[in-house]
């Protein structure tokens, strides 16, 4: 099942503050649909059956009666097993009994429409979660083409040039704007976050989430003693004019994430991945860097890229990834939920699918850079999130050795909590010291 490309569009923008401290609150809805279980569990075995019982609230927490549901039920992202509709005539609708015989996801997504406007719930089961594995193949020459890639980019000058942004930093942080050299005659743009005291201090890189839009430095962290900087991805400074953005989404960075995927040598992502590599080569460089500690945090795209740098450059210490996008991207040819950009899903397998495709995109796998992870990682996702499917990102997680905590917000969907900030965050200085 393929999202429409302006919801699609619209999850990512969500996106944009992933890691931002600032989080606004949505106002609470007149209606609301509430999905729970038979056996009241979000992880079940192989072969249990579940069911899904619906119920529709209004704002005082009352039961709206009489109400129709439509329902489907089946594995995520993917043809359902029913798609069906009930009357809620009482306080609740309960939906037939169905189960996974692999592991995987089960979801059901209800909606109901009242007064005119539709209200949309999903509800996902997790089956035999830990035994999910990969689908994408792993190159006998990937290793190989990412140490070739890396001696390409050392050959490039670092060139940084900074400039001072005093009315971006705080009394106890200096702000610069970055500018670094990358690949194909690009270059990287960031937000330096310093700590005025004089003193060695940890680093941390953070990497974005999809999308084309402007990056603020995050000051917050650094005041915690940290050098923080923050990049986009698409060399292009990241405090223009929002109209500038607008356009460039809309115009010549309009999915960017499908650009030259039939070659292995000139896909976008391979300039972004080696753009973290330097932005890593640029902290290096930074007077009061430690050198020592040196976390990669990221959400959704930016999830994905912390894995790949973490695994890319044994100069990072730890790392910290929500829901990472770009996870075993041929599920869907498998029958499965595959990972964002969904690039087989749907009309896209249409567009997108070739034998030579499958084999370009498989060095660009987060999978295949979880196997090669070697430092400790902070991982957390809900089940209900639709634009990097859980089945996805546990193909991944489910590859990673190394040392790793996974704290489950099972409710979520694509986007990050405060409460999981502030746990990732007491995490990543934990392991900064």
């Amino acid at each position: 099942m393929m999202m429409p490309q302006k919801f699609l569009q619209i999850l990512i923008i969500f996106s944009l503050g992933l890691l931002s401290p600032n989080i606004s609150m949505a106002a609470k809805p007149v209606v609301t649909i509430n999905i729970t279980t038979n056996h009241n569990k979000w992880d079940v075995k192989a072969g249990e059956m579940t069911s899904f019982i619906i119920s529709v609230s209004d704002s005082n927490n009352l039961p709206v009666k009489d109400v129709r549901v439509i329902y489907e039920i089946g594995p995520e992202m993917i043809k359902p097993f029913i798609k069906d509709s009930a009357n809620v005539i009482s306080s609740k609708f309960i939906t037939g009994s169905y189960t996974l015989y692999n592991p995987g996801f089960l979801r059901c997504t209800a909606s109901v429409t009242f007064k005119g406007i539709v209200y949309k719930k999903i509800h996902t089961v997790g089956y035999d979660v830990e035994k999910i594995s990969p689908t994408v193949s792993d190159p006998v020459d990937f290793d190989s083409f990412w140490n070739q890639s890396k001696q390409e980019l050392a050959k490039i000058p670092i060139d940084a040039r900074m400039t001072l942004l005093p009315q971006k930093g705080t009394a106890t942080v200096e702000v610069y704007q970055v500018s670094i050299g990358n690949i194909d005659n690009s270059r990287i743009y960031g937000m330096l976050a310093v700590p005025k005291k004089a003193g060695k201090y940890p680093a941390v890189l953070q990497v974005p989430g999809a999308g084309v839009r402007p990056y603020n430095p995050d000051v917050a962290l650094a005041e915690k003693g940290v050098i923080v900087f923050t990049i986009g991805i698409h060399g292009i400074p990241v405090n223009l004019d929002s109209e500038v953005y607008d356009n460039l989404r809309s115009g010549a960075l309009k999915g960017y994430f499908y650009y030259n995927l039939q070659s292995r040598d000139k896909f976008y992502y391979k300039r972004v991945y080696l753009g973290c590599i330097r932005s890593i080569d640029f902290l290096f460089n930074v007077e009061n860097f430690d050198k020592k500690n040196l976390a990669v945090t990221g959400a959704s795209q930016g999830g994905a890229l912390s894995i790949i740098t973490s695994a890319l450059d044994s100069r990072v210490t730890s790392l910290v990834s929500f829901h990472p996008a770009l996870s075993d991207l041929t599920g869907y040819l498998y029958n499965r939920a595959g990972g964002w950009p969904h690039v087989f899903a749907g009309e896209n397998f249409i567009s997108y699918y070739s034998n030579d495709n499958v084999q370009n995109l498989a060095y660009y796998d987060v999978v295949n850079f979880a196997k090669r992870v070697k430092v400790p990682g902070f991982y957390s996702w809900g089940y209900n999130d639709v634009t990097c499917p859980p089945t996805s990102i546990y193909s991944a997680y489910n590859s990673i050795v190394a040392p790793k905590k996974l704290s489950l917000y099972y409710d979520s969907g694509h986007w990050v909590s405060p409460e999981q900030r502030k746990e990732s965050i007491d995490w990543l200085l934990s392991h900064l010291k």
